[in-house]
């Protein structure tokens, strides 16, 4: 949330950040709610005064016995209560209105964010791993006909327990998906991290606070029943992202300046329901409505968050580094920017397997698998998060910062393709060998079921 005083003091700086975001808020209407709730509230003011006077004048009048004055001045005083009440009852409403008005604006890009529309506006800041790349099959085969064909991922049979853009993971793909895990976790702890296991469920206030409600409701997964009753009574969502839980876990809390930098990262499932919602990435793992995902979050002082933004990129990259995974750093432009982000670096995978519109001159395709992103102060406001730089200074509005570290699915994508053999064998990358009992080799399994047959078995 932006802080009303300086959207109050800058409204040109604001409409232009906001202009530069491609951004559809009606700021002078804004402006307007905020500047008759500040009457409000200074009428107000002015009215208790006025009535604080009367009550002090009703008692002198008491001791004078001056009863008629007396009771004209407690009429006067009936009076200004009620009036009061009215105001007051209207500056609420209003101060409410734009408290939700203000949830829908979205963060100003920091200065040094590239202009842009959209994604083709993007700044490639760097690539790794294609100068010693290894040697490819001649045609690499997509992650999703080889899971079929090894059967360790499995989208048919998933499609009837839950329905489409979700699967299962089976045998040597499902330990291939434990390992990442925890080879994720166990890195990220070595660079600081402190593990959180986070409750998935969370609540409308937490979705708020990390800028998820009330824009992007149509893309979560909301539990209640078959009434909005039911909704009220639970007023929970499946949680979307780690960054939910986690950031808001001290919401409405003061930190200390010792507390900072504070590092937690957390494993969950993820719940969206935009996957397929451009009519692409119908078949496979990369564009689902369930994944695993490894968050980093940062609590940090204001002055620092800048160049903690950078280390954190640092850190989430270090996991495809240990993989000898080829990937791609990508600048966000104003235009391409999340909601509540100020500036955000994209990591993106290469994934050999298909040859898309949009893959390096070596063919494939990229996969984004990690949004590293500085909210400076906007998720802050919104959930109360703040620190005190002194034990005797007032508190103030901390920054806050994420990472994927990383998303699961798409990192899995990049290594059956990357590491795929002439055979159709996968060869485990090193670092994950350990976690998977000392397996080097994905060789699949046989399939069960009529459904493995050919048809002249079937018959």
């Amino acid at each position: 949330m932006l802080d009303r005083t300086y959207l109050r003091e800058n409204p040109d700086e604001v409409r232009a950040a906001l202009d530069d975001r491609g951004a559809d808020v009606d700021l002078d209407e804004l402006l307007g709610l905020d500047e008759r709730w500040r009457e409000l509230k200074a009428r107000g003011d002015d009215l208790r005064h006025d009535r604080n006077q009367i009550t002090q004048k009703i008692g002198e009048l008491v001791a004078d016995g001056k009863d008629e004055e007396r009771e004209e001045a407690i009429q006067r005083s009936r009076e200004l209560k009620a009036e009061i009440d009215e105001v007051e009852a209207e500056a609420a409403e209003l101060r409410d209105e734009l408290r939700n008005r203000m949830l829908e604006v979205p963060q100003i890009p920091h200065e040094s964010v590239p202009l842009g529309v959209d994604e083709r506006h993007n700044v490639e800041d760097r690539r790794w791993g294609f100068d010693d790349a290894h040697d490819l099959p001649e045609e690499v085969t997509p992650h999703y006909e080889l899971g079929e064909e090894l059967d360790i991922i499995d989208e048919e049979r998933a499609a009837k327990t839950t329905g489409s853009g979700f699967y299962f993971l089976k045998g040597e793909g499902a330990q291939l998906e434990h390992a990442l895990i925890q080879f994720m976790l166990d890195l990220h702890r070595e660079q600081g991290y402190v593990d959180l296991f986070p409750p998935v469920p969370v609540k409308s206030s937490a979705m708020r606070g990390t800028g998820q409600l009330p824009k992007f409701a149509d893309d979560a997964y909301r539990l209640g029943g078959s009434n909005e009753a039911d909704y009220e009574d639970d007023d929970l969502w499946l949680c979307p992202t780690a960054e939910v839980p986690v950031t808001n876990m001290y919401a409405d809390e003061i930190l200390l300046q010792d507390d900072l930098p504070l590092k937690h990262q957390a494993y969950t499932p993820n719940f969206r329901r935009e996957a397929g919602e451009h009519g692409t990435e119908t078949r496979g793992i990369v564009r689902v409505h369930q994944f695993n995902k490894v968050e980093l979050v940062n609590f940090v002082e204001p002055e620092e968050s800048y160049d903690r933004l950078e280390n954190l990129l640092d850190e989430a990259e270090e996991v495809l580094k240990r993989l000898g995974l080829p990937y791609r750093i990508l600048e966000l432009c104003t235009g391409d920017l999340t909601f509540a982000s100020a500036k955000t670096y994209d990591i993106e995978v290469w994934a050999p397997g298909d040859d898309m519109d949009d893959g390096p001159e070596e063919g494939g395709r990229w996969l984004e698998v990690s949004s590293a992103s500085n909210f400076e102060d906007f998720q802050a406001r919104r959930a109360g998060l703040r620190y005190r730089p002194e034990r005797h200074e007032s508190a103030d509005y901390l920054h806050t910062l994420n990472a994927s570290g990383l998303a699961i699915p798409r990192v899995m994508v990049a290594v059956l393709e990357y590491y795929q053999n002439e055979d159709g064998t996968v060869t485990i990358p090193e670092p994950l060998q350990s976690y998977m009992g000392g397996k080097e080799v994905i060789e699949g399994h046989e399939k069960v079921g009529e459904s493995a047959l050919g048809a002249g078995e079937r018959e």
